[in-house]
């Protein structure tokens, strides 16, 4: 086992390993590594999922059936950044099923309260050009949009 590096843990209410495997199926590169069940010793249930490790789309993370004491908010967030239309749309529905809820500039919720940012990656540059006309005009259409429109944001930036 390797002691460097960064591992991401999702505390879940019991929906674990039910979530790893929600996020394995949503992303490329992605696979369930060990499981961890609590013993007789408690506090679980013996037998339970206290752990899952999983890697998604070639990030490492560990969800932890840690109870109801904590739910995720947007203050944190994941981005995914999309070269086209077809990513973020399949993005945006696979992690808005059964559940989730759309939210604007691209922001949306899983249905397990995680935060993801299905981004057009070009957005970034459009909407940090030096020329402020087109950062500006890149800017007022994202925020206009729930679902981000990557056709829709260049003929904005572009003047069109």
């Amino acid at each position: 086992m390797t002691t460097d590096g960064f591992i991401t843990c999702l505390w879940f209410d019991g929906q674990a390993e039910e979530a790893a495997h929600f996020y394995v199926s949503v992303f490329k590169d992605s696979s369930i590594g060990r499981v961890v069940r609590w013993t007789e010793s408690g506090p679980g249930p013996a037998g339970s999922v206290l752990t899952v490790d999983f890697t998604a789309n070639g990030q490492r993370f560990v969800a932890l059936n840690g109870g109801p004491e904590f739910t995720f908010n947007e203050a944190v967030s994941f981005q995914i950044l999309c070269s086209d239309q077809q990513e973020i749309d399949q993005y945006w529905a696979k992690l808005t099923e059964n559940g989730g809820e759309p939210g604007p500039c691209g922001w949306l919720k899983d249905r397990y309260g995680v935060s993801w940012q299905v981004v057009y990656a070009p957005l970034l540059g459009m909407i940090a050009d030096p020329d402020p006309a087109k950062a500006a005009r890149a800017t007022r259409a994202m925020m206009a949009m729930g679902k981000l429109d990557a056709a829709a944001l260049e003929q904005a930036y572009a003047g069109a």
